[in-house]
């Protein structure tokens, strides 16, 4: 079962055929396309729902016989293709075990996609703040000591929403017990484990969420698997939420005009976990050994590993991480994201007959610390995280809010006052600020550093002016 793909089998079927196109797309296998000869080329598989493709919302064939495969891989009670993203899923997840006014507890450091659900569905957030991880410098994960807490403080919440493992692979020693917890209490666990489709491959990773128990699991398989970019997992494993409510809400919000190059990609990446043996596991460990040896031979280099192998942090003595990311790119080596501290790198599940140019890499790397060291340095002048409220609320609900007229002004006084719009410094993609929060000196020290350093930020700002939109008082 591990080399079916029963999608890419029918696909390339129904390739075969030379079929005539007097349906959409209107590309016609890229007869009509201008696009450079290989990008083209690939739009002969661009189908639709034909007969013999099966239909992505109500599937009867080789997509409902691939995602009963993907189910058995993952040892979940049903799984999805998802071609929206795991935002699609991690809002499908949230409409499915909420209702507007309800109470949802949900980790602070969550994805925006999390928080534009939660508003969208017009449920009460209860913010619960993540350890800080000196290590790593980052927001870490949610302690069952304050999970408890929460739950005691709000016991008609309908469902837990953690993230997990972070952005930089940090996973949580204790997702288990507060899985465990959650279901004493009769409430579902939500995982946005987006960094942890590959975890399932083999022991070396940490455990995916949903082998922990987690009630609803969505995994980026584009981000660490062989998949095209938008294509995601959604598993359900639940006594207590129906897989039929959430598939209800996949359809309503995600595209009625699926990319079956996207699906046949997800077969593919289905494959490749189940094809992923210890052989493999034990090349791309060594591979990554050697390459980390090498890297820490360099002067001024710092690695920094966590607990997922896939994921490096690099540090470059008292400089930035967008300086890091910078000197990198001269020499067309692109990270996943920088912050104040350091720059994220992703390496290549690789399997035993794949190699990666990890010696020229290294060489340009070395070239890009050299050339760093003669710039002035740009490093965090933070050290020690700041402590916000363990459990949080919004000042504001998203009803009165939008009731509420808003007004720009200079951030730096705003403290105090009810933000308006999310700020969000992008990657990793965690909002500062969220609608309805009332802003802290916390806050905005943390964007003031971010600005310092030169990051991009999304959400509704006028930050080249250094101006937030806030309630007008």
């Amino acid at each position: 079962m591990q080399e079916k793909r029963p999608l890419v089998e029918a696909m390339e079927k129904f390739h075969k055929q030379k079929s005539v196109s007097f349906h959409v797309p209107g590309h016609k296998n890229g007869l009509l396309s201008n696009l450079p000869g290989t990008l083209k080329e690939s739009m002969q598989y661009d189908f639709t729902e034909l007969t013999g493709l099966d239909d992505y919302h109500h599937p009867e064939g080789a997509i409902k016989e691939a995602e009963k495969l993907l189910a058995t891989a993952y040892e979940a009670q049903s799984s999805f293709f998802l071609v929206n993203g795991t935002t699609v899923g991690n809002l499908a997840m949230i409409y499915a075990t909420c209702q507007f006014g309800e109470q949802i507890i949900v980790q602070r450091n969550a994805h925006k996609s999390i928080f534009h659900a939660i508003e969208l569905v017009g449920a009460e957030p209860i913010f619960v703040t993540p350890e800080w991880d000196e290590r790593t410098k980052t927001a870490s994960f949610v302690s069952e000591e304050i999970i408890h807490k929460a739950l005691v403080a709000y016991p008609h919440a309908k469902a837990v929403v953690l993230t997990y493992p972070n952005y930089y692979g940090v996973a949580s020693s204790e997702i288990d017990s507060i899985i465990k917890l959650c279901h004493a209490n009769n409430i579902p666990v939500l995982v946005d484990e987006a960094h942890g489709a590959h975890f399932h491959v083999n022991r070396g990773f940490p455990k995916s969420a949903l082998e922990c128990g987690a009630d609803v699991v969505v995994q980026s398989a584009h981000k660490t698997l062989p998949a095209l970019t938008m294509g995601s997992f959604l598993h359900v494993n639940s006594a207590l939420i129906d897989s039929k409510k959430i598939n209800n809400y996949l359809r309503m919000l995600q595209s009625s005009s699926p990319s079956y190059l996207l699906l046949a990609s997800l077969d593919d990446a289905r494959s490749y976990v189940e094809r992923y043996n210890e052989i493999d596991f034990k090349h791309f460990m060594y591979k990554r050994k050697m390459f980390i040896e090498a890297l820490e031979a360099v002067m001024h280099l710092e690695i920094v590993q966590v607990d997922d192998p896939l994921k490096l942090l690099i540090r470059v003595d008292k400089y930035s991480g967008f300086q890091i990311q910078k000197v990198l790119e001269q020499q067309n080596i692109y990270v996943e994201l920088a912050d104040t501290y350091q720059v994220l790198m992703i390496l290549p599940l690789l399997k035993v007959e794949h190699e990666y140019p990890f010696a020229e890499i290294r060489k340009r790397i070395k070239h890009a610390v050299d050339e760093l060291r003669k710039e002035t340095p740009n490093s965090s002048m933070i050290t020690q995280f700041v402590k916000q409220n363990s459990i949080s609320t919004l000042h504001m609900n998203i009803g009165l809010l939008n009731e509420k007229l808003g007004e720009w002004v200079p951030y730096v006084r705003a403290a105090g006052r009810i933000s308006k719009a999310s700020v969000i410094p992008y990657p990793p993609g965690i909002p500062l600020m969220v609608p309805g929060e009332k802003i802290t000196i916390a806050m905005l020290t943390d964007l003031e550093e971010w600005m310092n350093k030169g990051a991009l930020f999304q959400g509704h700002h006028r930050l080249d002016e250094k101006l937030i939109y806030v309630v007008e008082e």
